[in-house]
């Protein structure tokens, strides 16, 4: 094993599975793993992890695989340690970089990896290792792309301080928000993938810190890759090198970021196509033609998005009249309400088109459609004021249900047939 202090990759061999799976011709053909350890500062840590991580490795997991761990620039004996730790055991190598940075670190190794399925995993070993084999199996039968250990998904154990509880539950519930991710748990340090699926991906990564896990994900998703997620078991190491407050704020650019980089279209990268699901039972009664399907799908989802936005203008148009003329009543309300009929819409009624289509171009086709809407609507309840002079507020207010049902049938053929039109 030898070391570089430039970042480029140095061949290494794989380690063989267990003696029984060796023996197999079939295990030849298995993938092969490369697991990162990425460490600033670790000299203490860093033993303990390696022989704990290599004798699980060597005992248990039926694939070939290598260890690196990935120094970024530490300033201790972290480097000393990792060079004789290569000497030590076979299959543990090496790299060193002269900045610092975790996503910076991953990127490097990942992005240069021969493997055909990489990991990474904290050096606290604070994700249980019982985790291992089910997070990279998924990637080596080819069922899913990346594969994520998660504190959050439904049978997860972790034992830590309410304080990091709440930080990490509040940061994923953002991520829930601003951009509809629908995985549970973005920064848990215990991720795969298959080397295939990550390259384009990491083409488009920026950050060198501890956003690179979110920027990957996020990507991931918006590209339509497949992820897994596994529930860990997990134990808090307070030996940190986190800086909280730090990391919090450039976790926040870096979701804005991201925000700007999926609506200009420069998010999507050329991933490896996955080919549409198909029925296994030669005799099976199959669904109707997926067009039908998925228009059946649209009407009735925006259907009911559309009784709920009908229905939250009344009320809000109902309120604010006490107070405002009915054009700004009326604004007011059909802007809050059409932000939350385009979001939901984005991610129930046309949830598949959406993958391909840029969230800038939704975002500007709702604009318009809010600004048809907004005409309409004040000229029903102009017109109508004009026509019964001294009408009650709640008269208006069903002259503009009425106009807004009319609004929302526009809506619907706009969005199918020139916003989303792509996947219809």
């Amino acid at each position: 094993m030898t070391q570089t202090t430039s970042g480029l990759r140095t061949a290494r061999s794989f380690q063989p599975p267990t003696l029984a799976d060796a023996a197999d011709p079939a295990a030849t053909r298995t993938p092969t793993v490369e697991i990162v350890i990425p460490v600033y500062n670790e000299e203490r840590a860093l033993p303990g992890c390696i022989r704990t991580l290599h004798a699980r490795l060597r005992d248990e997991l039926p694939y070939p695989w290598r260890i690196t761990v990935a120094d970024n620039a530490s300033v201790d004996g972290t480097l000393n340690v990792a060079r004789e730790l290569s000497d030590e055991l076979p299959g543990v190598g090496f790299v060193h970089l002269e900045r610092k940075g975790r996503g910076l670190a991953l990127r490097t190794v990942w992005g240069t990896s021969d493997a055909e399925i990489v990991v990474y995993m904290d050096v606290d070993l604070s994700t249980g290792l019982d985790g291992l084999l089910p997070l990279i199996a998924p990637l080596a039968s080819g069922h899913s792309d990346l594969a994520i250990g998660s504190r959050l998904a439904p049978g997860a154990r972790t034992v830590r301080g309410p304080r990091r509880e709440l930080i990490s539950r509040c940061y994923n519930a953002l991520i829930r928000v601003t951009h509809g991710a629908r995985f549970s748990d973005a920064q848990c340090g215990f991720k795969a993938a298959r080397t295939e699926a990550l390259r384009p991906l990491l083409s488009k990564t920026e950050d060198d810190a501890w956003f690179f896990d979110t920027e990957l994900l996020l990507l991931a998703e918006h590209n339509g890759l497949r992820i897994h997620e596994v529930p860990v078991d997990w134990v808090e190491d307070v030996d940190t090198r986190v800086d909280v407050v730090g990391t919090a704020t450039d976790d926040l650019k870096g979701l804005w970021r991201m925000a700007r980089l999926k609506a200009s279209g420069a998010a999507r990268v050329p991933v490896p196509a996955r080919p549409q699901p198909a029925a296994e039972h030669p005799d099976a009664v199959l669904a109707p033609d997926a067009a039908r399907s998925q228009l059946a799908w649209q009407i009735g989802c925006f259907v009911l998005i559309g009784i709920a936005s009908t229905l939250g203008q009344a009320l809000l148009y109902w309120l604010l009249r006490g107070w405002w003329q009915p054009a700004a009543a009326n604004f007011v309300s059909l802007l809050v309400l059409t932000l939350l009929n385009t979001e939901a819409n984005r991610r129930l009624t046309f949830r598949y088109s959406a993958d391909g289509v840029g969230a800038g171009r939704v975002h500007l086709g709702a604009g318009a459609l809010f600004v048809v809407g907004y005409l309409i609507t004040s000229a029903a309840v102009l017109v109508f004021r004009d026509a019964v002079p001294g009408a009650s507020a709640a008269a208006e207010t069903l002259v503009l249900a009425v106009s807004s049902v009319l609004v929302t049938g526009i809506r619907f053929l706009v969005l199918r047939l020139a916003v989303f039109r792509r996947a219809s």
